[in-house]
This record gives C-alpha cells, sequence and structure tokens, in this order.
C-alpha cells in the first residue's frame, strides 16, 4: 500500500494536469500495489479522474480520497462522491468539529483521528462515535487513527475499549467492479 504524496498534495493548483497524468500512468502500470492518492482540492480531482476515465471508473487498486475537517468543507464529500472512482475514501483528520448527518453514499472508508502537536485542540469523544455509528449504518469501513494531543499517539486510539481498523472489505470492491 503507497500513500501517495503523503507530505504534499497531488491535485494542488501548481501542480500541471500533464504531470498528474504520468503520476496516474505509473500507478495504472503497477496494479501489484495498492495506490491511497488523498487530496483537499476535490473538484480537480473530480474533474482530472472523470476526463481520464470517460463512463469507466478508476482502476480498483488506485483508492482516492478527500480530507473534510469541518462541515464547511463537506462539498469535498460531494466531489468525491461524484468521482469516477471504484474505491473511495474520506479522511476526517484532523476533526475539528461535529459532522453533523452525513449521506456516506459510495463511500468504501471513513478514517477519523485527532489534531496532534502542540495546542492541539481537543477533539470530542461524541463527535468519534457519531462518524462511527453513520458508517456502521451505511456499510462504510471504519478506522479510527487517533485522539491526537501532543503527539501523535498521546491518547490512544480505543474508543469504547475497543480500536477501530477496519479497511475496506473486497465484497466493497467486487460489488463495484461488477458495477464498473
Amino acid at each position: 500500500m503507497i500513500f501517495v504524496n503523503s507530505m504534499s498534495d497531488l491535485f494542488h493548483k501548481g501542480v500541471s494536469a500533464a504531470y498528474i497524468g504520468q503520476v496516474f500512468d505509473v500507478m495504472e502500470r503497477a496494479h501489484q500495489h495498492t495506490f491511497q492518492v488523498l487530496t483537499k482540492r476535490s473538484s480537480l480531482l473530480r474533474n482530472f479522474v472523470n476526463a481520464r476515465y470517460g463512463s469507466g471508473k478508476a482502476p480498483g487498486h488506485i483508492w482516492l480520497g478527500v480530507s473534510v475537517e469541518t462541515p464547511k468543507v463537506l462539498v469535498r464529500l460531494e466531489h468525491l462522491q461524484q468521482t469516477r472512482a471504484t474505491v473511495r475514501f474520506v479522511s476526517f483528520e484532523p476533526l475539528l468539529e461535529r459532522m453533523g448527518k452525513l449521506s456516506l453514499e459510495g463511500i468504501n472508508w471513513a478514517i477519523v483521528g485527532g489534531e496532534s502537536g502542540h495546542g492541539a485542540p481537543p477533539i470530542q469523544p461524541w463527535w468519534v462515535r457519531e462518524l462511527r455509528d453513520q458508517c456502521i449504518r451505511q456499510d462504510v469501513a471504519f478506522f479510527f487513527k487517533q485522539w491526537g494531543g501532543r503527539t501523535p499517539k498521546a491518547r490512544g486510539n480505543t474508543i469504547d475499549g475497543r480500536q477501530w481498523l477496519d479497511f475496506p472489505r473486497i465484497e466493497h470492491l467486487q460489488r463495484d467492479l461488477a458495477i464498473a
């Protein structure tokens, strides 16, 4: 599993479409790997992927995701749902506010975590539980990464006495591939 541009954003406005295309060329040829592409530039992701794959979908080994930290940027989730992806994921990290009721239709995986570093605001347990419960109801794999704090592992990652480290299930991939 390869996290593409883990310290940057492949869809940053300064990155050319030609370069992004070269990265996708490499990912498409390396189907033995699973690639995770995460962005805050959701409309650029959607537009690029939909143009590249036309009426088809991005290959199942290229997972496409967006970061959503607050309800103010929920349009990113909508853009992701409009993206012709086989596997879609949302990173609610750092979770800075309660997200409220969400439609997770077409989403395979949700990652949740609190902010870390000096002065990081605390994440509220009920925000995490609310997202977890929505994922369970909507059949979305739920991965709780961390509570956050001074360091990423300062407060651990258990919720209600359990770690939630789910990944998308194979049935999701098979169902989505059958539709493509």
